[in-house]
């Protein structure tokens, strides 16, 4: 499995030398793999999880905490 910026390095070594890639464009692609890595993050922080309460969302909450995000 890739991490969201090693597909983003992959897709940007792809564009050719003669092909018009837009900043607009590289943003996209980047915006496009924030939920896989949202979705990384989460996984990695559950399997690290050793003690403790364990509560079905703590993976979310620490998400939250640590990236700002109010969701």
């Amino acid at each position: 499995m890739k991490t969201p910026m090693q597909e983003l390095i992959e897709r940007l070594n792809n564009v050719k030398p003669t092909e018009f890639c837009s900043i607009e464009t590289i943003k996209g692609w980047a915006e496009s793999l924030l939920e896989k890595e949202k979705e990384q993050i989460m996984d990695a922080y559950t399997a690290g999880e050793s003690d403790g309460e364990h509560y079905e969302d703590s993976y979310l909450r620490y998400y939250n905490k640590k990236y700002g995000v109010n969701k």
